[in-house]
């Protein structure tokens, strides 16, 4: 019955959708992509197919506040005729620099047992499904939520890369051969649901009406359900349940991207249905480059001598930015922290610099604390910061996904937007499409990243599958502030190769890169790596998946200008051998630079040659190996 139903569905190509008693169908522009909504028992949900095959078995709809349920005895009694939205705006950093999305759209709704209405927005991308539940709050009483009863139900044998929730998003993303485990889960849940059919399941648009929400399913080990925060976040500070007294409230966006893996990695879906910036000065938003302390130095800033060294090291290399981290407030040996700023600015290099969050929302006791609680204090601190030539902010510690955290972010962003001063989010949520809003907002962290040598053997022993599976999850969602390149060791190795390590500058994405290692571990590189990491852009005018598998292997091609970069990383312990050809490339000949493996991890086998598109590139890597190509004419 499922089969004829989807059949149907999908024939509707000139048509954008299909209306039924109990049911209506929507498709995307292509027509690759169907959604069904539908009440079955009282029960509301959707199911969505992909070129035919099921995607997710069934998503559940349902919201309850104020008293009234609306997963439960509703009635579908309205679906508006689809509208067509075609879009194209302008990025500053991330995976292209004009993004362009089509979306076929209804609103449907539903009427509760009481006969009151819910309605839910739908939406079919080219790329993917986007939905969001919408309250006309006409009295503009007090909307108390909860409970949401969102609920996405997996194909039984689906393989998933998720990662165990915490609140900081700091984890693995493993491999699960179908439901192994029950439990709490983070944001984004890959799921590969058919032969070369994906979903990577998140939320967008983010507000501070609202809370952001994780993954459970303890209940039922195929049925991932949209749950609110724990209690015990952010050291207990805050209310778990959301409450609005908005006049038209609407929830954060429930997206599934879906497709192939290149649809996938290729996706803007979050920032496409995130709000749409109101700057309109920008010229002091600019991506790039730093040189970073705290990798190879835990308490370095602290030292005004090793804060000139990287200033110094910043300048040697171009790079637009140093970053002095934590116990900057501690710093001695020649200087304090003006001087810091006085010496990087004489060389060209511009200051960025960290703060603790602070309140009582975290008990990290690292210094400052408190300064960015209020917002007298905020723009006190920011002119400040202003006033010795600092131009962004790294902000740590928040610990929590309460609708309160949710507020303080913007807070910092408004105020900063209005400072003119960019932000980088530590220790924090997951991007949920803020950077286009919020341009200035130049990374997040909420990863498992290079830090993470500094803490535990783990990351020694997982890099190159986690560096192979990020692209497919984390980064897919937003500007990922992993601190790739590290050629030296921190307290716990690395055992992936140096190629592995320089290909970290083009595979992942983030509006300002810090680079991981120690100054010398740069100047030790071979002229023609040293090169690479003195050009290699920050944003993107395109991107292009390549190649690739979740954990095994990863490429892709990213162009600025003229310029095309191509990183190619191997995630196995054994070597391989990535082939692929160039047909991002025009006609003509094209001069490639190849940095690949050499004989050993901690060698490079660099050449360059003249090729066209039509050849087939065949370059060996070591075990966690990799290369970076850079095509130019």
């Amino acid at each position: 019955m499922k089969k004829r139903l989807w059949i149907i569905a999908l024939a509707l190509v000139g048509c954008a959708w299909c209306v039924k008693a109990d049911n209506a169908s929507l498709l995307s522009p292509n027509g690759k992509i169907a959604v069904k909504v539908a009440v079955n028992d009282g029960k509301p949900s959707l199911q969505v197919a992909y070129k035919g095959q099921m995607v997710v078995e069934q998503i559940g709809l349902g919201l309850t506040f104020n008293g009234s349920d609306y997963s439960q005895q509703v009635a579908l009694s309205e679906v508006t005729a689809p509208q067509r939205i075609e879009e194209k705006y302008a990025a500053l950093h991330g995976k292209r620099s004009l993004c362009e999305n089509e979306a076929n759209a209804c609103f449907v709704k539903f009427a509760g047992k009481d006969g009151k209405p819910l309605q839910v927005e739908l939406r079919a991308y080219n790329d993917g499904v986007c939905f969001r539940y919408i309250i006309n709050n006409k009295g503009q009483k007090s909307l108390a939520f909860t409970e949401e009863q969102t609920a996405y139900t997996l194909p039984t044998n689906a393989s998933r890369w998720i990662q165990k929730f915490t609140a900081c998003y700091e984890g693995d993303f493993p491999l699960q051969k179908g439901a192994e485990k029950q439990g709490a889960w983070n944001y984004p849940l890959l799921v590969e649901s058919g032969r070369e059919v994906f979903a990577l399941i998140t939320e967008a648009n983010a507000h501070r009406n609202y809370c952001a929400t994780h993954l459970s399913n303890e209940s039922d080990e195929n049925s991932y359900r949209v749950s609110y925060p724990f209690q015990w976040e952010g050291c207990g500070q805050g209310e778990v349940l959301p409450v609005c007294c908005a006049k038209k409230w609407t929830s954060p966006w429930r997206v599934l991207i879906i497709g192939s893996l290149k649809d996938i990695v290729e996706s803007t879906l979050v920032e496409d249905v995130s709000d749409a910036s109101t700057l309109t000065d920008t010229d002091w938003i600019q991506s790039g480059r730093a040189s970073w302390i705290y990798w190879a130095y835990n308490h370095g800033t602290k030292d005004y001598q090793t804060c000139c060294r990287y200033v110094d090291l910043a300048a040697q290399m171009g790079w637009e930015y140093v970053l002095f981290d934590w116990e900057w407030d501690a710093m001695t040996n020649g200087g304090n922290l003006e001087d810091a700023a006085r010496y990087a600015l004489s060389k060209g290099v511009k200051p960025l610099i960290w703060y603790n969050s602070g309140g009582p929302h975290n008990g990290v006791p690292a210094t400052p604390r408190d300064r960015f609680l209020t917002h007298e204090a905020r723009v006190k601190e920011l002119a400040w910061l202003k006033s010795m030539g600092f131009v962004g902010v790294k902000i740590d510690f928040f610990e929590s996904d309460k609708q309160s955290m949710m507020a303080y972010y913007l807070d910092i962003l408004q105020d900063c937007a209005q400072a003119r001063m960019m932000v980088n989010f530590h220790g924090c949520t997951l991007p949920r499409g803020w950077s286009r809003t919020y341009p200035h907002l130049m990374s997040m962290e909420a990863v498992f990243g290079a830090e993470q040598y500094n803490n535990t053997p783990l990351m020694t022993g997982i890099a190159s599958r986690l560096n192979c599976t990020l692209p497919f999850t984390r980064n897919v969602v937003g500007p990922m502030d992993y601190t790739p390149v590290a050629f030296t060791h921190s307290q716990h190795p690395h055992t992936t190769s140096f190629a592995h390590e320089l290909a970290l500058s083009v595979a992942f994405e983030s509006g300002i890169q810090h680079w991981a290692d120690r100054p010398e571990g740069f100047y030790a590189l071979p002229a023609e790596a040293r090169q690479l990491m003195k050009q290699v852009p920050t944003a993107w005018d395109e991107t292009r998946f390549i190649d690739g598998y979740p954990g095994t292997h990863f490429v892709v091609a990213r162009r600025q200008g003229n310029t095309w970069y191509v990183a190619a990383l191997n995630g196995d312990k054994s070597p391989r051998t990535i082939s692929f050809s160039p047909t991002f490339l025009h006609e003509g000949q094209y001069e490639v630079t190849v940095l690949a493996d050499g004989a050993d991890a901690m060698h490079f086998d660099i050449r360059k040659q003249t090729i066209s598109a039509d050849i087939v590139l065949a370059i060996p890597c070591l075990p966690q190996g990799g290369y970076t190509l850079v095509f130019s004419r």
